[in-house]
């Protein structure tokens, strides 16, 4: 399944989105998780893309993990996050400017148990993904 959705649940999100008038995404429907819209700059193209994913809330801030459905390579928006930390997101009802933070060590560890808590699912993910450490971000409120 985790092919299928790579390739067609962000279509399907996408669709579901305009034709709600941006109130719904499809992922989040069947799923009853919170899924966020998020907004980076493309860090080769510095084209905007926009995607849906699994939002666990932090405080002000909101933890996304670059699963990839436990595939062995990271998400793009994993390399567009790095290279262009500022981005936007929708979550939640709001729409609002982020800067991302790679979170590591520990801090990673623990944001990663959270997710879980979340969406089991992740235990699989990990497993699978293995060798490949699963990058854990943390969006922020630009300071300022």
């Amino acid at each position: 399944m985790s092919w299928f959705y790579t390739r067609a649940l962000h279509r399907i999100d996408r669709a579901t989105w305009r034709l709600t008038g941006g109130r719904a995404l499809f992922s989040a429907l069947i799923s009853g998780l919170p899924v966020l819209q998020l907004t980076t700059r493309g860090a080769r193209s510095g084209q905007l893309r926009t995607l849906p994913l699994l939002g666990i809330p932090d405080g002000d801030a909101v933890v996304v993990i670059g699963s990839n459905y436990g595939q062995r390579r990271n998400p793009g928006w994993v390399f567009n996050l790095r290279a262009h930390p500022a981005a936007r997101i929708r979550f939640e009802g709001r729409e609002r400017d982020i800067v991302a933070r790679e979170l590591t060590g520990a801090a990673r560890d623990e944001a990663y148990e959270r997710g879980i808590a979340v969406y089991p699912g992740w235990i699989a993910y990990r497993r699978r993904a293995a060798p490949r450490v699963i990058p854990v971000f943390r969006l922020e409120r630009p300071e300022g």
